[in-house]
């Protein structure tokens, strides 16, 4: 079962242990998840005995399970056409795993475009609380971030060293080629000018709702929907299925109109 308490429980042990490596400096540290998935996660049965459903190799060629011995791992070039490669090329292709954070410049934090960031997980001193506390605190007093490379599940990525919350966590990043420019997007190149009526009342809609961020405003509601019949079908309860209505599509200003009435009588 999910649980939607407010705060997520701590890892009772570390993914990783190592050090963050600075020129001569290390700091030895441990590796937590930081962040967890809690999307409900659902098996595929067969309906008349809700027996679980396994997974197997199965050719496209002629239909036959295919041992594990006998798979290969193979990158496809073009439609049915594969670079074949053995375990043991890929391993010796893969970056090495050698128990450090490498950290090459430090930089703003507030300079990095969070649209790179990709997981986030907290380092905790493995024995070494006063060069952890000293690096804490000169990137905090800085305002600055460590910025270098980490191999985690035999993959290389950029990352970044910060404080969050008086402590210190590492941020992987996607690599420049991973993330798409919006313009490059046609659809994007093309926007027009909005009409200046209709740009003042989205100033004035914008005005209206403007507040403090709050993350724990925000509820998943399908997923507690899911918990909520999940604990209704173990109890026996009938269960009778609702559909959302569809909202109404209004045109652009007059939907802008009516949405300043509505903020306006709150």
């Amino acid at each position: 079962m999910v649980s939607f308490n407010k705060k997520a429980e701590p890892p009772k042990r570390p993914m990783w242990s190592g050090r963050i490596n600075i020129g001569l400096v290390n700091v030895p540290v441990k590796l937590y998840t930081m962040v967890r998935d809690k999307t409900f996660s659902f098996r595929f049965l067969r309906k008349r005995d809700s027996c679980p459903l396994g997974y197997q190799r199965v050719c496209t060629l002629d239909n036959k399970i295919v041992d594990w011995g006998d798979v290969a791992r193979g990158y496809e070039v073009r439609k049915n056409e594969f670079v074949v490669f053995s375990k043991e090329e890929l391993d010796a292709l893969r970056p090495e795993a050698d128990e450090r954070i490498r950290i090459d410049k430090f930089v703003h934090f507030l300079s990095v475009d969070p649209i790179y960031f990709d997981e986030t997980y907290i380092l905790a001193p493995d024995k070494s609380e006063d060069a952890y506390s000293l690096f804490l605190a000169a990137l905090k007093k800085l305002g600055m971030a460590g910025a270098g490379k980490f191999t985690l599940r035999n993959k290389e990525r950029p990352v970044l060293v910060h404080e969050y919350r008086d402590s210190l966590v590492l941020t992987t990043l996607h690599y420049a080629y991973e993330v798409v420019d919006p313009l490059d997007l046609e659809d994007v190149k093309e926007l027009k000018q909005p009409d200046e009526n209709e740009l003042n009342l989205a100033v004035k809609v914008i005005q209206n709702l403007t507040g403090e961020f709050e993350i724990t405003e925000y509820r998943d509601m399908f997923a507690e929907r899911v918990d909520a019949m999940v604990k209704k079908k173990l109890k026996g309860e009938s269960i009778v299925v609702e559909r959302p209505k569809k909202e109404e599509v209004k045109e652009l200003m007059a939907a802008l109109q009516e949405t300043l009435k509505q903020l306006e009588k709150k």
